[in-house]
């Protein structure tokens, strides 16, 4: 797959800044960058508290916080974890995610796909951005939230079968496609 990206988007949470489209008042989805060939779809960096985790110091840093002082700082001082899926029809591990339904618009989408594939309620808050590839001969265009995870029961079925809870580090090292590793540094960017 080829990759290409617009974020991370910024913003206040709730906001609907960044690149790409967005939900608009009114409804809609804002679907620019759509068109014939173009698949759109929607998903979420589900987070959470990291249950009981003292704070981080600096020898506990990944390789990709290390590399980002930042971001290591921002997840040392709040420590979360990130959701990643796997997905045995593709054998791949990925943020929740899935296309629109006729006349849903993005942001709808993306807390549908979450508690469809996670179990898991959850609170949207900051667009991180667009994620750009292609499938076969068609562009696929996924917009994302960074969303806390609220109550729920991951229940393993046929689209995802393993669900884990890591550090943003971890789930960076285990995602499947380089377009999703961004994603965490736009995330934690947040924080």
């Amino acid at each position: 797959m080829t990759g290409g990206a617009g974020g991370p988007a910024g913003g206040t949470k709730g906001s609907g800044g960044g690149t790409g489209g967005g939900p608009r008042p009114g409804g809609g989805t804002g679907a620019s960058g759509g068109g014939p060939g173009v698949v759109r779809a929607a998903g979420c960096v589900l987070w959470r508290r990291a249950p009981g985790s003292p704070t981080r110091t600096d020898a506990d840093a990944t390789t990709a916080e290390a590399a980002d002082p930042t971001a290591a700082a921002a997840a040392a001082a709040d420590p979360v974890e990130l959701c990643l899926i796997h997905r045995p029809k593709y054998d791949d591990w990925s943020f929740p995610k899935g296309k629109l339904k006729p006349g849903e618009d993005l942001l709808s989408a993306a807390v549908r796909e979450v508690r469809e594939e996670t179990g898991h309620a959850c609170r949207p808050g900051v667009r991180l951005g667009t994620v750009r590839y292609r499938v076969r001969e068609r562009h696929k265009v996924v917009t994302y939230w960074a969303a806390e995870a609220g109550p729920g029961t991951f229940v393993p079925g046929k689209e995802v079968d393993t669900l884990r809870w890591l550090p943003p580090g971890e789930a960076r090292d285990l995602l499947s496609h380089p377009q999703d590793r961004r994603l965490v540094t736009w995330f934690l960017a947040t924080l």
